[in-house]
């Protein structure tokens, strides 16, 4: 069974203060003061899933049984998918140790049907157990995955997707982070070299301007052919987000 809370932009909630939803890592730049797995109003709160290691285990344990095709084409040269309609879920129906994934309507259907919400939006290349598995054990994923993009300089495309494909995720959901990388280099090289060894976020709770770049220029492709990002999942990290762009919900499977 999942607790849902989908994201709420309206302004009762951005009245509650300023505090950023995620968990603050080294290279974050924030405070617990200015961040963390907990926001908005009282009574109200939005809490994220902190994840144990037998949870982790759990959730990665699992087989899917039609994986995703691989993303041979770069989405990034094609027009970007249309947004799921509001209310639109992407759910697991756990049988055994295997699993389906289906998107739904809204998260009554899938409840109706058996499934879990895993998170909100389509499903996507990054949908699947394993990949939420890397996602719950790696809140700071920006550190690791610009330094496989880095590689795409040093040693070439195949050993900045071979670094990606390391750090635990499918092979789509490796693929499409490898094209944002790719793409936000293309974007985005002068201010991420400027923001090389720079925080995540300004002293304001701001995205550093390479972020921002990689947020503005390629988020919405990411997206749409991922499916699972941490805000839509419920996923505190290292990338503190305002309150009103995460969507809660509780990982039982």
């Amino acid at each position: 069974m999942a607790d849902m809370d989908p994201a709420d932009t309206s302004s009762d909630m951005d009245s509650c203060g300023t505090k950023l939803f995620g968990t603050p890592a080294p290279n974050t730049g924030l405070s617990s003061d200015q961040c963390g797995p907990t926001c908005g109003c009282p009574g109200l709160e939005k809490v994220g899933t902190i994840p144990t290691p037998e949870m982790i285990a759990n959730v990665g344990s699992f087989e899917l049984n039609a994986p995703f095709e691989e993303i041979l084409e770069d989405p990034y040269q094609m027009p970007a998918p249309d947004p799921a309609p509001e209310g639109t879920v992407c759910a697991a129906l756990i049988e055994g140790t295997s699993y389906s994934l289906q998107t739904f309507s809204s998260t009554e259907v899938a409840l109706s049907d058996g499934y879990i919400v895993t998170h909100f939006g389509a499903c996507g290349a990054c949908s699947p157990l394993q990949d939420l598995a890397v996602y719950m054990e790696n809140p700071d994923l920006t550190t690791p995955v610009r330094e496989c993009g880095l590689k795409s300089i040093s040693d070439g495309e195949e050993a900045a997707r071979e670094c990606i494909r390391d750090l635990g995720f499918t092979e789509p959901c490796a693929q499409i982070w490898f094209y944002n990388t790719r793409h936000t280099r293309q974007e985005c090289l002068e201010p991420c070299l400027l923001n090389l060894n720079a925080p995540y976020h300004e002293e304001d709770g701001s995205l550093n301007e390479c972020i921002l770049c990689d947020e503005v220029k390629s988020g919405d492709v990411f997206k749409a052919v991922a499916g699972r990002t941490r805000r839509n999942t419920g996923l505190p990290s290292a990338l503190c987000r305002p309150c009103q762009e995460v969507s809660v919900l509780e990982h039982q499977y």
